[in-house]
C-alpha cells in the first residue's frame, strides 16, 4: 500500500488551510476542478462479488442490497445461477443492472467475480453480548483467530468454522482482516451466515469465556503442547489460531488452559508448518468428529 502521506503538493496543502480560492501562476483565480484526496472518493457501500456470496447476501439481508450487475454474455444467454439471482434480487425490489465483464472486475477489483456483483451496505459485525449467550450452552464452540490479517485466510477460516458448526468466531478488532467483500467470496457467503465478533480487548474476552466455563485450547509448536487428537473436545471450548508469522501473542497463549499441536508425517525436508486456515480446518474437524461420534 503506498503512503498517503506526500500525495499531495505542498500547494494543495496551502491552499487548504488557508481556505483561499486556489490560483494560477498568472495571479487569476484558477477555474479547474480542485480533486479530493482518492481515499475520500471510495464508495461507502462497497462491492460484494462472487456468486455464493451473493446469492447468501441477498438471502441473509436483502435489505442492505442496493444493485445487482450481472455480466452481459455475447450470445445474449443468461446462466440458470445468474437468472436465479436476478430474480431473487426483483422479488425484493432491487435494482438489476447487466454490465460487460470488464466493468464486473472494475467494480470487484477483482476478476474472480463469476459475473455477479452486488454494491451492499457493509456487514456489521455482532455485538460482544452475544458472546454471553453462546457460552450458556452446554456445547458451546468459538474459533479466535488472533492476529490473522490476510483476507484470504479470514474467509476461508469462516468458511471451517461455518461448515464445522463454530457458534461464534472471535478477532481482535485492531489486529485482524476486516469482513471484507473478499472475505466474503472466500467464505463462499459464511461471512453472513456464522457470527463474527471484533473484541477490543482479546485477553478480557478470554477471561470472560473462561469464567463462563469455557475451556480454552490454544495450537502452538510449544514442547509442552498435546497433539490435537490426545485431547478432550467435549463440552464448552475456545480454539485459538495464531499468525502464521508470529503464532499466539504471549497474553493470549498464558491465557490457554492447554496448548495443541498438529501432528505431521516425519517425511524428510517437509514443511514445519501449516497455513493457518488449512490447520484452521484440521483442527475444527477433530472437535466435530469427537462430538459426533
Amino acid at each position: 500500500m503506498s503512503d498517503r502521506k506526500h500525495s499531495k503538493s505542498f500547494y494543495d496543502k496551502s491552499i487548504k488551510n488557508s481556505g483561499k480560492k486556489p490560483h494560477s501562476k498568472s495571479g487569476e483565480p484558477y477555474k479547474g476542478k480542485v480533486f479530493k484526496d482518492k481515499k475520500d472518493t471510495k464508495p461507502k457501500n462497497p462491492y460484494f462479488y462472487g456468486i455464493h456470496a451473493v446469492d447468501m447476501l441477498l438471502k441473509r439481508r436483502p435489505i442492505d442490497v442496493l444493485n445487482l450487475f450481472i455480466q452481459a454474455r455475447d450470445d445474449g444467454q443468461v446462466s440458470d445461477e445468474h437468472t436465479r439471482l436476478m430474480q431473487l434480487a426483483s422479488d425484493f425490489g432491487i435494482s438489476v443492472q447487466m454490465a460487460q465483464k470488464e466493468r464486473l472486475a472494475e467494480l470487484a477489483d477483482s476478476h474472480q467475480h463469476q459475473g455477479v456483483v452486488a454494491q451492499a451496505r457493509p456487514m456489521p459485525m455482532a455485538d460482544e453480548s452475544v458472546l454471553d449467550t453462546l457460552a450458556q450452552k452446554d456445547n458451546a464452540l468459538f474459533l479466535v483467530l488472533d492476529q490473522i490479517t490476510d483476507a484470504h485466510n479470514l474467509g476461508a477460516c469462516l468458511r471451517s468454522a461455518c461448515a464445522m458448526g463454530v457458534d461464534a468466531v472471535i478477532i481482535p478488532r485492531h489486529q485482524s482482516a476486516p469482513i471484507t467483500p473478499t472475505v466474503a467470496k472466500v467464505s463462499v457467503g459464511a461471512s453472513e451466515v456464522i457470527d463474527v465478533v471484533a473484541v477490543t480487548n482479546l485477553a478480557r474476552t478470554l477471561d470472560k469465556l473462561k469464567k463462563a466455563g469455557v475451556f480454552v485450547f490454544g495450537t502452538a509448536l510449544d514442547e509442552t503442547a498435546k497433539p490435537l487428537h490426545e485431547c478432550d473436545f467435549g463440552g464448552k471450548v475456545a480454539i485459538i489460531m495464531g499468525s502464521e508469522g508470529d503464532g499466539m501473542r504471549r497474553l493470549t497463549q498464558e491465557l490457554c488452559d492447554t496448548l495443541v499441536y498438529i501432528p505431521m508425517a516425519n517425511t524428510l525436508d517437509r514443511p514445519q508448518s501449516l497455513n493457518v486456515s488449512v490447520a484452521t480446518g484440521m483442527a475444527l474437524y477433530e472437535v466435530a468428529r469427537q462430538r459426533l461420534v
